[in-house]
């Protein structure tokens, strides 16, 4: 569904120092801390637990420590619960920096130092995003840096199959004047560009904020996109209602979109990109996160059958090459010797490589061999990832539950269903107004 774990977390070797955002040496080696123990908590559920669990076995055997990782789907619950009764485990695995800053406001998170932080500006592509992202204010009112994110995930891609785009001399678009062009190309030619599908049951809605999000990153700079996440710019304000129009630019058309307009709120957006495969296919392009070909059919080979390219951005704004995604963000609740050393072991390009080989895991390290990735769409992803300008959280996400998770699926549910952008985003500062 609409929330793809991922994260990353505070680390760096204490013996291994970042020379120009690459660490020294090969393999991770750390102090003797036999007898000593961290307790990991968080999201994830099998078989990433284990993939996890092989990862932290290189600190084990490099420290002598002993590292207990346990995850469950109740992770939210739970950590509220263990906070307040002052047992949390050592390192909190937060499926997103919103839960974390409502923690670090309780006291019960563990600030990182300023050595762990600049880990994050030195190697991480785009740092100061990752550091402005796990940045939150403690029990005091005081801004604090707290952790790291570690298994990230991109959203902003466009997934097309390359026999179709070959078979009609389609080039990829790098710009957003292109992409639009191209999508004009298409229509005339008497394809359809599009499959948008915003359905998913209870929470119908999510995919076209996602692309609300994307475009918001595109057509106004990140100082922008971060008041609207906060509200500190009006959801009704003329730049929000301008980015849901470049939306409509591309859903409200019926030559775009696969079924035509009245099909992309009633579309599920697991049957969506069906029509890239479809024998002649329903479309051309299909705009999705990273997480996506889960739902391709049954033996589709990536690179062949499907690849995708990055949503660019437009030109003429000069706004760099931003990227949207989401993560999870690992922090610490003490500062024990273990739990320090921890943090910045994950940092090491080898906590990161290990994982890489795994599969299902992305990182923005810049410092890591990308060859040890599982796949080359993995290799594709993270240099989109590294490429970045400007990193941001999916800001749905990021939004209070009753607006991000309800009126704001809702009211786009709605746009698509004829109410004017004005109309549903007057409706979406109502909701959050209410909640003020």
């Amino acid at each position: 569904m609409k929330k793809i774990f991922i994260g990353i977390i505070a680390l760096s070797a204490i013996l291994l120092i970042p020379i120009k955002g690459v660490f020294a040496g090969g393999h991770y080696t750390g102090p003797d801390l036999s007898g000593q123990k961290v307790v990991v908590f968080g999201p994830w559920m099998a078989p990433q637990d284990d993939d996890f669990r092989d990862v932290v076995s290189i600190f084990e055997k490099a420290t002598g420590a002993t590292v207990e990782y346990g995850g469950s789907d109740e992770f939210e619950q739970i950590i509220n619960i263990d906070c307040k009764a002052g047992n949390p485990a050592d390192v909190a695995v937060f499926p997103q920096p919103g839960l974390a800053a409502n923690i670090a406001a309780t006291g019960c998170l563990s600030p990182q130092g300023d050595d762990v932080k600049q880990m994050v500006l030195d190697n991480y592509a785009a740092g100061q995003s990752w550091v402005d992202l796990s940045t939150y204010a403690d029990e005091n009112g005081k801004d604090q840096f707290y952790g790291i994110f570690y298994r990230v995930s991109v959203k902003s891609l466009v997934w097309y199959s390359p026999d179709n785009f070959e078979d009609n001399g389609y080039e990829i678009p790098q710009t957003m004047e292109e992409l639009v062009s191209l999508t004009e190309k298409m229509a005339s030619d008497g394809n359809t560009p599009w499959c948008i599908g915003l359905g998913s049951g209870g929470a119908t809605g999510w995919p076209a904020t996602d692309w609300m999000e994307d475009i918001m990153l595109r057509t106004h700079s990140p100082d922008v996109y971060d008041m609207w996440v906060s509200n500190e710019m009006p959801f009704n304000d003329p730049r929000v209602i301008e980015a849901m129009d470049v939306f409509g630019s591309f859903a409200l058309n019926d030559k775009y979109v696969s079924g035509g307009t009245k099909a992309v709120a009633t579309t599920d957006f697991r049957d969506s990109p069906k029509g890239l495969f479809t024998s002649p296919p329903k479309c051309m392009m299909h705009r999705q996160a990273s997480f996506i070909p889960a739902f391709f059919p049954e033996g589709t080979k990536a690179g062949e059958d499907v690849d995708f390219f990055y949503f660019p951005a437009f030109a003429s704004k000069d706004l760099g090459r931003p990227v949207l995604g989401a993560g999870t963000v690992l922090t610490a609740t003490n500062n024990k010797p273990a739990t320090t050393e921890f943090m910045k072991f994950l940092m090491h390009p080898e906590a990161h490589e290990r994982f890489m080989g795994k599969g299902g895991f992305l990182t923005p390290h810049t410092g890591v061999d990308k060859g040890k990735y599982a796949s080359d769409s993995f290799r594709g992803l993270h240099d989109i990832l590294t490429g970045a300008t400007t990193f941001r959280f999916d800001g749905s996400d990021l939004m209070p539950g009753a607006v991000g998770a309800g009126s704001f699926w809702t009211g786009m549910v709605d746009y698509v269903n004829g109410k004017s952008a004005k109309d549903v985003a007057d409706a979406i500062q109502a909701s959050w107004d209410a909640i003020k």
